[in-house]
């Protein structure tokens, strides 16, 4: 068996003896958005260390524990806190729990992060619909030999974003007066902030916001099968003709506030998943 392969399936051994049933729903929250969590009800939570092969988490603001329980009565396997590319790991490493979520016989894979905005539209506080994605990582989680298990060789990556998600993300954010904004979202490593000239490169070549995270694990993901549901809480304006200092605790703060609003949309969307 592939060494990777071998350490996925140690990895979901572990998880599925300590979980009840099978999960329908993977979801990663980010920086400032681990209370998300606090609208499931919680079955068990397990530390990333104790779990066969995890990596740890070093951000601050990244809890590092895997949350199990259920969400609008549908089954969830959530992340509080995930992993990046400038903490030190490489674009696999960062996506081995999307592999072990699969195994675990996850369907959809919903992704919350924390994101500059590019688009003079956005405002900080509000989210954003992903909806396609530019990848300035430099990386990508399938160079090496394919896992066939996992996926194909060469993943289309068309639809990414999977589209009856997007439609029902926009209807359950009309109805509950939400404003989702949609766009592209543009990964980089960090963890230095963007210059105003970089800041203009991104939004001349089509993006509408910037983060670290969430491009890797998209790729894994539609490597794996899963449907993917994407919304970034636009935390800072990138706005280069009159860009501010930002600090750690601004990009929080605007990622709580925007929780109040993704509080109402998740579970909203996901009452009406099918199983």
């Amino acid at each position: 068996m592939n060494p990777t392969n071998r350490k996925i399936t140690e990895a979901a051994n572990f998880i599925r003896e300590r979980i009840i049933g099978q999960p329908l729903i993977g979801m990663i929250t980010g920086t400032g958005l681990g209370n998300l969590t606090d609208v499931m009800e919680i079955a068990k939570r397990i530390p990333y260390e104790q779990i066969p092969h995890f990596p740890k988490s070093t951000v601050e603001s990244h809890a590092g524990i895997l949350v199990s329980g259920s969400m609008a009565e549908k089954s969830i396997l959530a992340m509080q806190g995930r992993f990046h590319i400038y903490e030190g790991y490489t674009a696999n490493e960062i996506t081995f729990p999307i592999r072990v979520m699969a195994r675990l016989g996850v369907k959809y894979l919903f992704v919350v992060s924390a994101a500059g905005g590019l688009n003079p539209l956005f405002k900080p506080g509000e989210v954003m619909l992903v909806t396609d994605h530019i990848n300035l990582t430099g990386d990508n989680p399938l160079i090496g030999k394919n896992i066939d298990e996992l996926g194909p060789r060469f993943p289309d990556m068309t639809s990414a974003y999977d589209k009856d998600l997007t439609v029902l993300s926009k209807e359950k954010a009309r109805e509950e007066k939400i404003i989702l904004n949609q766009g592209i979202y543009v990964g980089i490593t960090g963890p230095s902030l963007e210059t105003p000239a970089e800041t203009r490169f991104l939004r001349s070549i089509g993006g509408d916001a910037v983060g670290m995270s969430t491009v890797n694990e998209v790729i894994a993901a539609v490597h794996c099968g899963l449907k993917v549901l994407v919304i970034v809480a636009l935390t800072n304006s990138n706005l280069p003709d009159c860009m501010t200092p930002t600090s750690m605790e601004d990009v929080i703060l605007n990622a709580k506030k925007a929780s109040s609003s993704l509080t109402k949309l998740l579970p909203a969307i996901i009452k009406d998943l099918e199983k």
